[in-house]
């Protein structure tokens, strides 16, 4: 094994445990018999380009525990899209920094950059070690079970349904419905999560919409109609990803990123909750309220997961150890042993497997009418999003005049 320095990246949207992860490689770098010094991206591969690097290995020793229990992106973020010209730059910059072992914490499109880097090193002949450490709050990564940040988004979610719940629950004679958008651009594992804030029936959400099925307006209304004159009222959750049969996303966003993937939060004006609000108020001209949370939920660290943030640490030291056992060209994951207990192990995928696809839910997770989960689901979800609250509501015992 060759000695020399080691580079972390954060990339992409933040979580509530992506520090958490960071946390784990530097805790377990700094340790290591083949890293000197630890060194950190200000602002992801594009900061690393103009040498932006965060001295890790002497901050306080408070700081790094501290990021343990921190959201965000502690080293700044970036979404650039590594071209083939910004290569040579790269490993210019990491030759002067003597950069051995190199660590980025993201989803797909930062599989696909740490890829490159790794492959375009080896033709090069400049020894590198390269490590994905998984993050998403999308859970939309291929090969791993979940990826860290996504319980934490997902219980924020629950959390979030179940309270506006009972707030339209108790206002159902002024408002019919009520919409949840919450982002998952290609997966509607975001969405679907939000069934565990349903304990009985009537409780919401009735319905949940999520983007590995074709949305249909007529279909729509027909159990918005349905749910409303079985409970005087509607929950809706839907995904932000929700397409038409030829392709069309409901939300009428046209917005790209610098990875090709549609902008759903950009401009303002483009939202499928919207679009759905109009939709019900148009057909039955009833009046409803929406609820968009956008990347609210990424950073909700009040509201995290324990067993993610045990997890995302996890991530951090396993991708350490993976580059000490001479181990390069892939991503840390998370395998599930069992549900009930709840146990996981950890190994690794090839980076080239994970890069630029995504995941999408099993389609036995959901019901046979494609608006709501399966049994199956629930039994995935339920460790992930660990204890959730219990409210109560009135029993249906009315006064009587003598």
């Amino acid at each position: 094994m060759t000695k020399g320095n080691a580079l972390i990246g954060q990339s992409g949207g933040p979580t509530s445990v992506i520090n958490s992860s960071l946390a784990g490689v530097i805790e377990t770098a700094i340790k290591s018999s083949f890293i000197k010094d630890v060194f950190g991206m200000h602002f992801g591969i594009e900061g690393f380009m103009q040498e932006w690097l965060y001295d890790l290995g002497n901050q306080p020793r408070k700081i790094i525990e501290g990021l343990r229990y921190t959201p965000s992106s502690a080293l700044g973020s970036s979404r650039h899209k590594v071209q083939e010209k910004d290569l040579p730059l790269i490993l210019e910059v990491l030759k002067k920094f003597n950069i051995r072992y190199f660590f980025l914490i993201g989803g797909n499109d930062t599989m696909d950059t740490i890829h490159k880097v790794e492959e375009y090193c080896r033709i090069k002949n400049y020894e590198l070690t390269g490590i994905g450490i998984p993050k998403t709050v999308d859970n939309d990564l291929f090969g791993t079970d979940h990826t860290p940040g996504f319980p934490s988004a997902a219980r924020s979610n629950i959390l979030n349904v179940m309270q506006g719940g009972i707030l339209a629950r108790d206002m159902q004679k002024v408002d019919k419905f009520v919409i949840y958008q919450t982002i998952g651009r290609d997966a509607g594992w975001l969405a679907a999560a939000t069934a565990l804030a349903r304990n009985k029936e009537e409780d919401a959400p009735h319905l949940i919409y999520a983007p590995e099925f074709q949305f249909s307006r007529d279909k729509f209304l027909k159990d918005v109609d349905m749910c409303i004159k079985k409970n005087g009222w509607v929950s809706v959750v839907c995904g932000e990803g929700l397409k038409y049969a030829d392709g069309t996303p409901v939300s009428s966003a046209t917005t790209k990123d610098k990875f090709n993937n549609t902008e759903f939060g950009a401009m303002g004006g483009a939202s499928v909750g919207l679009s759905l609000h109009r939709m019900i108020a148009d057909e039955f001209g009833y009046r409803g309220e929406f609820q968009i949370t956008e990347s609210l939920i990424m950073s909700d660290f009040v509201r995290s997961s324990a067993v993610d943030l045990d997890e995302a640490f996890q991530c951090g030291v396993e991708a350490v150890k993976l580059a000490e056992s001479g181990e390069t060209g892939f991503m840390v994951c998370i395998r599930r042993t069992s549900n009930h207990p709840y146990s996981i192990e950890f190994g690794k995928v090839p980076l080239k497997e994970v890069a630029v696809s995504a995941k999408p839910m099993p389609l036995n997770f959901f019901n046979a009418e494609g608006n709501h989960v399966s049994p199956l689901f629930i039994d995935y979800m339920t460790p992930l999003a660990g204890e959730l609250p219990e409210f109560i509501s009135l029993e249906k015992i009315y006064a009587k005049h003598n």
